[in-house]
């Protein structure tokens, strides 16, 4: 694979999950010979489906079907919603059927990651059903292990099911000095067992 990438993609309404996908991103990129495809997806209607089609106005373009065909692992995230993903991720998700008729992602690393806005907001529901449809896929789940001291240390998100954060009930952007190294680590890791696995 020429240029090959870990593809971030993540949904987020008010930026914590746009915040950790960068952090996420750091880690990839430390990876040599692998680099970070941030990607977002559009949000949906009361129909569900797409309220805007085309490139954003600012910040990562809309996700393609061709850049989650040929990603080298993916890490996906989104706000939690009533301990499961937002319905703009899943709608994606959904609509990825023919990825899965052809196989493109198996075999490939892929991780979740997740903001809450208490801290028993259903973080932890929402990552481990985040990796059911990547299971479907027939990728390879990666964690967070607890060799990581932040991990034991973190005071907010965090957990070894993926990346998380609790921004609160006045939506903190910040991500504590835990939760980025947290986000780091995960990308870091996908990005190697990406190398690995290649």
């Amino acid at each position: 694979m020429s240029d090959p990438y870990v593809l971030v993609l993540y949904y987020s309404r008010n930026g914590s999950t746009a915040a950790m996908a960068e952090q996420i991103a750091k880690g990839v990129n430390c990876q040599a010979g692998y680099r970070a495809l941030i990607r977002t997806i559009a949000p949906v209607s009361d129909s569900l489906s797409p309220e805007q089609e085309g490139i954003p106005d600012e910040g990562p373009l809309y996700c393609t079907e061709d850049e989650l065909r040929h990603c080298a692992g993916l890490i996906i995230g989104s706000p939690t919603r009533f301990g499961n993903m937002a319905a703009a991720l899943k709608y994606f998700l959904d609509n990825s059927s023919s990825l899965w008729m052809s196989g493109a992602l198996i075999d490939k690393p892929a991780a979740v990651f997740t903001s809450t806005s208490s801290m028993h907001g259903g973080n932890e529901a929402t990552l481990l059903t985040m990796l059911i449809p990547l299971l479907h896929h027939g990728m390879l789940p990666v964690g967070i292990p607890y060799s990581q001291s932040a991990l034991h240390q973190t005071q907010g998100g965090g957990t070894p099911y993926g990346a998380s954060h609790v921004a609160g009930q006045n939506n903190d952007l910040a991500l504590s000095v835990h939760e980025q190294q947290l986000c780091h680590a995960l990308g870091e890791r996908v990005a190697n067992l990406a190398s690995r696995l290649g």
